[in-house]
């Protein structure tokens, strides 16, 4: 196995893949402007995942109070067993990192929330790197930051087009594919993290 486990966090650390659709969208309906297209809240959020503006300015621009943050945040949850998947995982892996198309502060406050700062070593956020996935650009740097081969990496994440991206560039790839519903791909598909051992 490689040095380093490299995971994303959306539909892998925690429940809701797609975290725009299944969370945020319907949190702006209830709380913000109700009659917003879904892609208008997607756009706003890929600027926001891409650190071109504020998490309150996107909040204002939806139409939901700043304050309510913390409440949309709250409906986040981990897949189950995760922080044991991660202990165990220890003893295949020399680090953890975590590598998410995400709005850094919200990033920030969630894995403070689930103490995961304890397990995952490096995180590399989008919205701090003025990047997402599957842009090669947001790999390389990655691999560069972490100071090691692409093939030391073995990067897991939930969607194939991240995973094709990362295995152009010569990361080893494994898809999470939790409710085996994912069509056929290149990648070694797993139910869960513990598979991996």
């Amino acid at each position: 196995m490689a040095d380093i486990l490299l995971l994303d966090a959306m539909g892998v650390l925690y429940q809701a893949g797609d975290d725009v659709a299944d969370l945020l969208v319907p949190f702006v309906r209830q709380h913000g402007r109700a009659g917003l297209p879904e892609a208008a809240v997607e756009r706003a959020y890929t600027e926001a995942s891409l650190g071109r503006m504020a998490s309150s300015a996107f909040w204002e621009r939806v139409g939901v109070h700043p304050d309510l943050e913390d409440d949309y945040l709250a409906g986040h949850r981990l897949i189950e067993g995760t922080p044991a998947a991660l202990a165990a995982l220890r003893k295949r892996f020399d680090r953890f990192a975590c590598l998410s198309n995400d709005v850094s502060s919200w990033s920030l406050k969630l894995r403070r929330r689930f103490e995961l700062e304890q397990w995952i070593d490096a995180w590399f956020i989008s919205g701090d790197m003025g990047l997402r996935k599957p842009s090669a650009e947001i790999y390389l740097r990655t691999i560069a930051e972490l100071g090691v081969a692409p093939q030391d990496i073995t990067f897991v994440d939930d969607r194939p087009r991240n995973l094709d991206a990362a295995r152009l560039l010569g990361l080893g790839t494994v898809l999470l594919d939790v409710q085996g519903t994912a069509p056929a791909s290149a990648h070694r598909r797993i139910r869960s993290l513990t598979d991996l051992l």
